[in-house]
This record gives structure tokens, sequence and C-alpha cells, in this order.
């Protein structure tokens, strides 16, 4: 049964994408691209924590926010959804800022 289920998820998935504009499907891919650099942050700063046995976060997590949060808010902006730019928005400020911080103490 399950194989069934999850065919019927697939196949559903394929027929969406593949009835949809080529323009949209470019957006998709931005939007699915956003959400992968956002999502390499954790795994980043989780493999940097892990080598050096404490709670860091390395530079790398800052820059994969911010390029990961503008891309997913260009998605965002694109498909006129407030509740991804609302979310994204405040967050790319941060993520710069902190980037400014950064460069601006010299640590890194």
């Amino acid at each position: 049964m399950e194989h069934g289920f999850f065919t019927h998820i697939i196949e559903s998935a394929l027929n969406y994408v593949s009835s949809m504009p080529k323009g949209e499907l470019i957006w998709l891919a931005i939007g699915l691209l956003g959400q992968t650099l956002f999502m390499m942050r954790f795994i980043v700063q989780w493999i940097h924590s892990e080598r050096h046995q404490e709670s860091l976060i390395p530079l790398s997590f800052w820059y994969f926010s911010l390029i990961g949060g503008l891309t997913v808010l260009a998605y965002g902006f694109h498909k006129a959804e407030p509740v991804i730019i609302l979310g994204q928005l405040p967050g790319t400020f941060v993520y710069a800022r902190n980037l400014i911080l950064i460069k601006r103490s010299g640590n890194r």
C-alpha cells in the first residue's frame, strides 16, 4: 500500500511540474535553490561544531543565511506571498548586520 501512496505522490508532483509554464518552472528552481542554501547553514554549523566539539557559528553560516534568505525572499516577492516575505525579510537584515559586525571586529 505504501508503494502506491508514494508512487501517487511522485506522479502527482511530476504532473504538476510538467504542466508549469517555463517561467514558473525557473522560479520554482530559484525557490528550491534558496531553501537548499538556507538549509546548508545548519549543516555547515553542525559540522563545524562537531569538529571543534563545542557549539560554534562559522562565518559561512552567515553567508548561507544571507544568500539563502535573499533568494527565498526574491521567490516570495515573485509569488506575492506575504508569509514568505514577512518570514524572510527581518532575518536578512540580521544576517547582513552580523557579517558587518564580524568584518568590523576583524575576527575572521
